[in-house]
């Protein structure tokens, strides 16, 4: 293969692979605390926002903890436990908070390209299931960020906030739901592609289409060299690097692995692949104005939790549901059937083994969600909307998602439903895995990367400032702090124009 040895590309501050939300954040956030940062940003497709941060792609709820059932865990003593969901719902507030800003100083057209108010509902049937959303409810509302929740077990109530879901169920089946009006609808892609206008416009920031990382290699100086290829001309360039941020979704573990640091030893990683049903009808699409998620089926994956789903899409309303787990040794979408085989390594190996024998009821979860027929699919469907009809919904491909594999001293590997965030030790290199709630919490995440890698800086009077104007909360806790998390809020919705202030006025003052 060709090496480019001609072209001298001057050494960048930092780099950035892949053109996702989370490069995005992470660019513009490093921009505004050092405005003369050189940036690279490479990207292996022929836009940004092909891959996990697409609409298409993405569950877009806007992931808050307000109705997604699996943040909230029943333990065996019948209790619920609501750490995660609070750690989700104040790093969504957090995310809210820097989006403001950006729409606040114009990096960002109108809030209305990437931002709505949908209500969030959980709803479930079945006496036991009945019984833990009121347990949920209970534990929820008793904290402050949840404040404002409704519940329900009257079916002409849930009628008013979501017809479908009840048009066509029995008078006698036992139902409950939760409504929380605060809940939006999040358009990543447009998020991300508004934040990469900004960034090239930018001295110093260059984002490359059809690149691909190739390989990568640390430096006795403490900077990388990376091998960067253009797939148009097929020729390779060598770029040196003093930070490298691999956010390319499923192709991060890849590139870890070549990286070589002892912190990303041990990782693997399983795919997951997705579809929807989308609907076609208009008038249905029009009937239903909320995101409605349900239970997860046991031993399912969290991304596979079904939901009912409105999504602004390129200024239209649309109606979703799913997805539909399925598997395949890709680990992007647009990426290789060869991806999981080479991801395989000695100091994984055993991980994966073990993850793989603890998880045998995902296995033939995913072997089943595979041979569902169209009539397999429309019965989970009818289970959230009774009167739905086969020719009123079309099949869509859905993301791809890489769950992190990690090792386990007790049982040898485990596989973990989330993000993991892997650095070195000297702060050059940081990479992120896994999925949901990724893209909701990126500028929590963010943030703390940049302490973990920029300890120096991040600890400085300069930045500390430059933070505060972007997320006024930071150096507190919205979700320690009642009173700052409500006042936040207000502001905040007032801001993207959510349409919410009056609900947060009768609730939250």
């Amino acid at each position: 293969m060709a090496i480019d040895k001609t072209s001298k590309v001057p050494a960048q501050d930092v780099v950035l692979i892949g053109a996702g939300i989370m490069s995005a954040t992470l660019g513009v956030l490093l921009k505004k605390l050092n405005p003369q940062c050189t940036i690279s940003i490479y990207e292996r497709l022929d836009r940004v926002t092909a891959e996990s941060s697409d609409a298409w792609n993405n569950a877009g709820t806007g992931h808050s903890a307000f109705c997604e059932l699996n943040y909230t865990p029943q333990k065996e003593d019948g209790s619920v436990d609501i750490t995660k969901a609070i750690k989700i719902a104040e790093s969504f507030e957090v995310s809210k908070e820097f989006w403001s800003f950006l729409v606040q100083n114009d990096i960002i057209d109108s809030p209305d390209d990437f931002i709505h108010h949908i209500p969030h509902i959980s709803f479930v049937w079945g006496k036991e299931n009945v019984s833990f959303l009121k347990t949920r409810f209970e534990s929820l509302t008793a904290h402050h960020l949840f404040e404002g929740m409704e519940y329900s077990e009257d079916q002409e109530e849930i009628k008013s906030w979501a017809p479908l879901i009840m048009e066509g169920r029995p008078a006698d089946q036992p139902v409950a739901a939760t409504k929380m009006e605060l809940g939006t609808d999040v358009n990543f892609g447009a998020l991300t592609r508004e934040m990469f206008r900004y960034l090239e416009q930018q001295d110093g920031v260059n984002l490359y289409l059809n690149h691909e990382v190739e390989n990568l290699k640390a430096k006795k100086d403490g900077s990388w060299t990376l091998k960067v290829q253009n797939r148009d001309t097929k020729v390779s360039t060598k770029i040196k690097s003093k930070f490298v941020f691999i956010g390319a979704g499923g192709g991060s573990l890849p590139l870890l692995e070549k990286s070589d640091i002892p912190e990303g030893k041990g990782f693997g990683g399983f795919p997951v692949s997705g579809q929807w049903l989308v609907c076609t009808n208009p008038e249905i699409i029009e009937k239903h104005h909320a995101k409605v998620y349900g239970k997860a089926a046991v031993g399912s994956p969290p991304m596979s939790v079904p939901h009912l789903d409105t999504r602004m899409i390129d200024g239209k309303q649309a109606l979703l549901f799913g997805p539909y787990a399925g598997f395949s040794t890709k680990f992007l979408k647009n990426g290789s059937y060869m991806d999981l085989p080479l991801s395989i390594k000695l100091n994984n190996i055993k991980p994966m083994l073990s993850a793989g024998i603890h998880n045998i009821p995902l296995t033939k979860y995913l072997i089943d969600q595979v041979r569902q027929s169209p009539q397999d699919r429309l019965n989970a469907l009818k289970d959230y909307f009774p009167d739905a009809k086969l020719e009123d919904w079309k099949l869509e491909k859905a993301g791809q998602r890489v769950q992190v594999i990690k090792k386990d001293k007790k049982e040898g590997g485990v596989l973990e439903f989330g993000t993991e965030m892997v650095t070195a030790a000297n702060g050059s290199l940081a990479a992120l895995l896994g999925a949901s709630p990724g893209a909701s919490t990126a500028v929590s995440i963010m943030i703390e990367l940049i302490h973990r890698c920029f300890k120096d800086q991040a600890n400085t009077r300069e930045w500390h400032n430059a933070f505060k104007e972007m997320i006024p909360s930071y150096g507190h806790s919205l979700a320690k702090e009642a009173e700052l998390a409500r006042s936040t809020r207000i502001r905040t919705s007032a801001t993207l124009e959510l349409g919410t202030s009056h609900f947060e006025e009768e609730f939250f003052v």
